[in-house]
């Protein structure tokens, strides 16, 4: 068997990587050997057309360069201002710039002609993200014919919203030079399919699979878990929650997102704030704590959101704050992640609304922080991919501003039994699909020829 290969924008850079995708890439490296590679933390002037090794270990880690006008064009360009928004279904704010596409492509060209020096003939590559779509079919025009794998963390585009898109004709053949395109949920293979069944060029095979152009290749919905016990753990020796000083009877909902107008935030907040006016006369108020932490803060739409998201906490607070309470708590910074394992484990209610999510790894976080004995209630967007997957949560529509309001009084009203009986089918979930059924299950499904659509 070959070396394992991965390629992802941005790979682990100490010793001992933190987070559920690079926990579980890193673990699967370690036990079967091979490479990561991905981007270099800082632009140079002069990119090199040779990778650079760092750290060392029980596989190698590779970096690329990019200069400062690649990383605006390709990182912050095309990726983040033309994909990311595609893809989480707002094609309303993509910004299309030609040289943004150049970039992209050139990016992507350049580390395919460093990874065809390098790979060998029974390598296999695993690529990650919207970052490297083309890259296997950049390989493939040099004649590399590797098992190539892809995994796609966001949701799938509309056949419809690929319209927006100037590149939509190449945005097919990349796919098909892939060998098996991995999707987070059922939904993203159902578009998938969609798309090709609509070209005229691409065929949906008896046996599952895709054949465009002459090559056939395969699609699977494999929603990604997270490693249980190790969360547990965390949750086990935060101190988290004792930093908040709530009194034992208070109660306390929160969400932990990236600052990302995909997320929902200011849908969450306007929820929050009907739930405070619908129940503050009657019940104890519960503490709302967000935690924001600022992503591509480069772009336009993300200042937006933030002032926007910022205006309505302020606003809320002054509606409905008290002397001796704040209702929103409200973080736009990171905070380590043994810290909000703690906050998860205090929390009554976890709320995760994105209005688009790959998988969305909070929910499962957050079940898995809980106490069994006195579990919190999960209020989850039917736009999370994870949505498939835990249908024990309150499901609600996000743009439903008193839909989930009610639910976040229904979660906080909830007898014991109910949250027990809740917590005991997501957790059975949790386990069964954890991180590492999800690595093992895609690498046995590129390892084989026959890998189909499912």
């Amino acid at each position: 068997m070959g070396r394992l290969v991965i390629l992802s924008n941005r790979i682990p850079t100490g010793a001992t990587p933190s987070g559920g995708l690079v926990v579980a890439l890193h673990d699967c490296l370690t036990s079967r050997g091979g490479l990561w590679i991905g981007s270099a933390e800082d632009t140079v002037d002069d990119p090199s057309d040779q990778f650079t090794e760092i750290g060392d270990g029980a596989y190698r880690r590779l970096t690329f360069d990019l200069s400062q006008s690649e990383y605006e064009g390709f990182y912050l360009g095309y990726a983040n201002s033309v994909l990311w928004p595609l893809f989480h279904w707002r094609s309303d704010l993509i910004e299309l710039h030609a040289e943004y596409a150049d970039t992209y492509r050139a990016v992507n060209a350049r580390v395919a002609r460093m990874l065809a020096e390098m790979l060998r003939s029974d390598d296999i590559l695993w690529v990650h993200d919207y970052h490297f779509l083309p890259i296997a079919a950049a390989l493939r025009a040099q004649g590399i014919s590797n098992r190539i794998g892809f995994f796609l963390h966001t949701p799938f585009p509309h056949a419809q919203d690929l319209f927006a898109l100037p590149q939509r004709e190449e945005f097919t053949e990349w796919l098909a030079a892939f060998d098996l395109v991995g999707l987070q949920a059922r939904r993203d293979v159902a578009a998938l399919l969609d798309l090709f069944r609509r070209d005229g060029q691409g065929e949906l095979l008896r046996d599952g699979s895709i054949r465009y152009r002459g090559r056939r290749f395969g699609a699977v919905s494999l929603p990604i878990g997270i490693d249980v016990d190790d969360f547990i753990a965390q949750a086990d020796a935060s101190d988290g929650a004792d930093l908040l000083g709530l009194k034992d009877d208070e109660k306390l909902v929160i969400g932990v997102d990236r600052l990302d107008y995909s997320k929902g935030l200011v849908n969450r907040f306007e929820a929050f704030g009907a739930y405070l006016e619908a129940h503050a006369e009657t019940r104890p108020p519960a503490t709302f704590l967000q935690i924001a932490q600022p992503s591509r803060g480069a772009l336009d739409a993300y200042q937006d959101i933030r002032a926007e998201l910022e205006m309505t906490a302020g606003r809320l607070n002054g509606t409905y704050g008290k002397l001796d309470w704040t209702p929103i708590r409200y973080l736009c910074r990171s905070v380590p992640r043994q810290r909000i394992a703690g906050l998860y484990r205090r929390a009554n209610v976890g709320l995760v609304t994105p209005l688009a999510d790959g998988m969305n790894l909070v929910a499962k976080e957050y079940v898995a922080a809980q106490d069994a004995d006195d579990p919190g209630v999960l209020v989850l967007s039917h736009f999370a991919g994870a949505a498939e997957q835990m249908t024990a949560a309150l499901l609600v529509n996000p743009y439903d501003i008193e839909e989930v309001a009610s639910a976040i009084d229904m979660a906080l009203a909830m007898p014991l039994s109910d949250r027990q009986a809740r917590h005991r089918e997501l957790m059975r979930d949790l386990r069964e699909r954890d991180i590492g059924w999800w690595t093992e299950a895609f690498l046995n499904h590129l390892d084989r020829p026959e890998a189909v659509a499912a």
